[in-house]
């Protein structure tokens, strides 16, 4: 309804029956914010090779939740299968043939040990990127890692649950695993923020800074735009961020994440469905992976319902919550 005609129905309405008609009004002009995700996957032979990219687009869109969920088969698992598998790769588990090697002084810094976090920045002698992203923990500074690991402290034991690699932008989620299955596995991986292509999809991010209580990361991205990424959970149910980027994203110029993963077949692959909901009230829909093309969803959860032989007991990773404020 048009303000200028609420505005005149309270000049003869109660304070009462206005206030309703406005929050009448507003809920029938409010829409879901939906996403558009793209299969831009390619075929492989090779277990170890991120060939399938679902890419995520939008307009408006400044928050969302991002979940590493359990696979709905996870009781029935006996046995994790989490050993690397190079049989159709064309590398032994080196660095990939095709990608550059800049070299690094390898090393392994604690940047935060309290009773809650552990955070831990690791470099690896070398690395397909040159960047050294600067990092920021609590006051600590420091810079050139390439993972970001973050252990949950759970009756003193640390178990990681989120790893970012700085020079590339990709993000790993996983939650606490049951004790049968020791640490627990990653599988599929995602970018966050402005993906552009580099021989593969990366996000270039200018800084990072985390607050340590309550935990939040903070990215800043060499577009000068930026996005907080905050810990709303982790736990054996899931791991989960809450989103909130700086600007509304624009589908037509860049995707604002690409979930990265590996399918070989419905039985060998790190995800191989996708489940979604077109809008907060339709029903779940579910497809094949190699049967997605382009779908529009309020909701999209990429995952498995087929146990696999790699990663058997790898997370779904779901993406919902599509809002156009930055509350």
């Amino acid at each position: 309804m048009p303000v200028s005609t609420a505005a005149r129905l309270a000049a003869r309405a109660p304070a009462a029956a206005f206030l309703s008609l406005l929050l009448t009004a507003g809920a029938a002009s409010a829409a879901p914010v939906a996403a558009t995700v793209e299969n831009a996957t390619t075929p492989t032979a090779c277990a170890e090779e991120d060939n399938v990219s679902m890419v995520l687009r939008g307009d408006g869109i400044r928050r969302m939740r991002i979940e590493a969920l359990q696979p709905s088969y996870l009781g029935s698992i006996g046995n994790d299968v989490t050993a690397p598998d190079f049989s159709g790769c064309n590398f032994d588990g080196g660095a990939h043939p095709t990608d550059p090697a800049h070299r690094f002084r390898k090393r392994t810094v604690v940047l935060l040990d309290n009773a809650q976090w552990r955070i831990v920045g690791m470099t690896l002698p070398t690395f397909w990127r040159p960047a050294r992203v600067p990092v920021q923990v609590g006051m600590r500074h420091d810079r050139g890692f390439h993972l970001l690991q973050v252990f949950k402290k759970e009756k003193g034991k640390a178990l990681e649950a989120i790893v970012l690699y700085p020079s590339d932008g990709y993000w790993r989620l996983k939650p606490l695993p049951e004790a049968r299955f020791g640490d627990g596995v990653y599988g599929s991986s995602f970018l966050l923020g402005p993906v552009v292509q580099a021989g593969r999809p990366v996000v270039n991010i200018a800084a990072i800074r985390v607050v340590p209580k309550p935990l939040a990361i903070h990215l800043r991205f060499t577009n000068g735009s930026s996005a907080v990424a905050r810990v709303a959970e982790i736990s054996r149910t899931r791991t989960a961020l809450d989103v909130t980027l700086s600007k509304p994203t624009q589908s037509a110029k860049q995707p604002f994440a690409v979930l990265r993963s590996m399918y070989v077949t419905p039985n060998n692959a790190d995800m191989s469905e996708v489940r979604w909901l077109a809008s907060p009230q339709a029903a779940e829909q579910v497809l094949p992976l190699p049967e997605v093309k382009t779908l529009n969803a309020t909701q999209v959860r990429f995952g498995r319902s087929l146990p696999s032989k790699h990663n058997t007991s790898a997370p779904d990773i779901e993406f919902s919550g599509f809002d156009d404020e930055a509350r």
